[in-house]
């Protein structure tokens, strides 16, 4: 169980925000009550530098995203964040298709603990196909991440999700 930004915060994230939350998840007893996830949602990331690797907005995210992980991790909590199977983020941010191995690699050098994957622009894509990609991706890493699938219920993910990751989405977002 955790917290996860997107329905009350959509793209309006920070550091700050984040290090709140996380802070308010210890002082307000929801770590011990078992939330232990802190998970950003899209719009953390904004490009790729020249060998490929994914950026976080450094004017959101000024100390980085693996300060932020350290952060969360001194708290007692794990942490998260959000890509997309398809070349672009729904909110149109640099997506994991194509970059599944180099992105793993990224968030387990970072220290992150869960990856939701998401499903926008995967036009002519098999969910089947590019989740068993990115499971792939994580297990080839030394460091442990929780993948969930968020392709919204198609296709069925409770048939194949085991095989791919260790829990998915079964409807559209909530609104």
């Amino acid at each position: 169980m955790g917290w996860n930004s997107w329905n009350k915060f959509a793209c309006d994230i920070s550091e700050e925000l984040a290090k709140g939350v996380a802070d308010a998840m210890v002082e307000k007893g929801l770590l011990a009550a078992g939330y232990e996830y802190l998970n950003l949602d899209d719009c953390w990331q904004i490009d790729r530098d020249e060998q490929g690797e994914i950026v976080a907005d450094s004017s959101r995210f000024s100390s980085g995203i693996p300060a932020l992980a350290d952060y969360a991790h001194d708290k007692g909590l794990k942490f998260g964040l959000y890509t997309c199977a398809g070349s672009k983020t729904c909110e149109e941010r640099p997506g994991s298709l194509g970059y599944e191995a180099q992105d793993a690699a990224t968030y387990a050098k970072w220290g992150v603990d869960f990856i939701k994957v998401d499903w926008c622009f995967t036009d002519g894509l098999d969910p089947v196909v590019q989740y068993k990609t990115m499971h792939d991706a994580l297990q080839s890493v030394e460091r442990p991440i929780v993948h969930s699938i968020c392709n919204w219920g198609f296709n069925e993910p409770w048939v194949w999700g085991t095989t791919s990751g260790q829990l998915w989405r079964t409807s559209v977002d909530i609104f």
